[in-house]
């Protein structure tokens, strides 16, 4: 830790230039320089001056192969993107934690009471409340902290804002309590604990690895508790091709339901074969039985089953194309994916909305500008929020422009892969 004054003066004589470079993909740290320092003003604003203050982040994920496979131990292909939440942190000799985040109210949490609360539910103090108990729960002696944060990670973006929090308040713990013992991995999975327990929030595994993890990464959820995580060596950067994602404008806030009927569906689907998940439950065993799937659990349950299947392959598919250098074959899997999430997972417009169809929209546009060069698919959960796109470097700029020009400016956000996970600023 240092004191605020003299982290500020550190990071304008480029004393972390090196670091941020790194953690950024950034050739010039000096935007960067003045994010961390505004984040420290907002500290010493919030919380008074001359604290010993440490530094966290912890990246949004962009979701690459995999579209709603983890919560069905699936395969998925993610990677923690050049967005981040990050936080300026202060012991404050308290039993209380306090997190004033930019733009929201001060959410202050009594470590007495770490029990789950309902009233909480999609809140941010629900996610910090039960990190923090699981910490507690696992033997950790946590102590009373401050902190300001602030995000650039699009809240309803598709690229994990919530995972990014959860990952965030984990590394602050594991930095401050625990001596960086708990790994990314566990991390990760306290995150999905917060999230499904205190939040409300039945999500899988995949947001949270991610952005814990980070780089580009393939990971398997056949085994909860072990699950196979392996980095994917490939430079995005020499592709030929940008990463871009398009905020439709439709926020995904109050569509909990919906996201949550497509795991509920999934699971009803395998315990017509006695089992919990999808993974469980043999692909040929599955198609061979369609008749008795439909008259169980219905059209949509059946045809959600049948993109898990495809698209558990097609994460794996992904993988390997990269792992080879096929950046052609890659593109193709991933519009393979994308059509898949619209015509048999169905998680691009909500059912019945007719005036409302954002993402739909920004999907047509993106097959009329883009003219079968290079790939797009619905990103993350669906229903609003985000597209991602792989356009060719050469068509970026005009590109871009149409689609701000239809959706409005600011839409569309060109991406890095970060090659870190959340840590700690040293």
């Amino acid at each position: 830790m240092k004191l605020a004054e003299q982290l500020k003066k550190d990071l304008s004589n480029g004393l972390y230039d090196s670091v941020l470079e790194k953690i950024y993909c950034e050739k010039d740290p000096k935007p960067i320089q003045a994010r961390y320092i505004d984040l420290i003003n907002g500290f010493s604003a919030n919380f008074g001056y001359d604290r010993e203050l440490s530094l966290f982040s912890a990246p949004g994920r962009t979701e690459i192969g995999g579209n709603h496979t983890d919560h069905q131990r699936g395969c998925v292909l993610a990677a923690s993107v050049n967005l981040d939440v990050i936080a300026a942190v202060s012991l404050n000799n308290e039993n209380l934690i306090r997190v004033q985040s930019e733009g929201y109210p001060l959410d202050i949490i009594n470590l007495d009471e770490l029990t789950p609360q309902m009233s909480e539910y999609n809140q941010a103090k629900a996610l910090i409340r039960g990190v923090v108990a699981k910490f507690k729960e696992m033997g950790y002696e946590i102590k009373g902290f401050d902190a300001y944060t602030t995000s650039n990670v699009l809240k309803g973006s598709g690229l994990s804002s919530s995972a990014s929090f959860e990952v965030l308040i984990g590394n602050i713990l594991n930095g401050l309590f625990a001596n960086n013992s708990v790994s990314d991995v566990e991390i990760a999975k306290i995150g999905q604990y917060a999230e499904n327990v205190y939040f409300g929030k039945p999500c899988g595994l995949m947001d949270q690895m991610a952005s814990s993890v980070g780089a580009v990464v393939s990971i398997d959820f056949k085994d909860l508790e072990n699950p196979i995580i392996k980095k994917v060596d490939f430079n995005f950067s020499k592709s030929g091709y940008a990463l871009c994602i398009i905020d439709s404008g439709a926020d995904h806030a109050d569509l909990t339901d919906e996201y949550a009927a497509i795991p509920y569906e999934m699971k009803k689907v395998a315990q017509v074969f006695g089992k919990e998940v999808l993974r469980e439950v043999d692909e040929t065993l599955f198609m061979e039985n369609i008749a008795l799937v439909r008259e169980k659990c219905g059209d949509r349950a059946t045809l959600r089953a049948m993109h898990f299947y495809s698209d558990n392959n097609r994460a794996i598919l992904e993988a390997e194309a990269l792992k080879k250098g096929d950046f052609k074959r890659f593109l193709e899997v991933v519009t393979e994916s994308g059509r898949s999430s619209y015509m048999y997972l169905q998680n691009v417009s909500v059912c019945g909305s007719s005036t409302h169809q954002a993402v739909g929209l920004v999907l047509a546009l993106c097959d009329k500008f883009l003219k079968h060069k290079g790939a797009y698919r619905v990103h993350g959960g669906g229903f609003a929020g985000t597209v991602q796109a792989f356009v060719p470097l050469n068509m970026v700029e005009e590109f871009k422009a149409r689609v701000e020009k239809a959706i409005g400016e600011g839409s569309c956000h060109i991406l890095s892969i970060r090659p870190f996970g959340g840590i700690r600023i040293e």
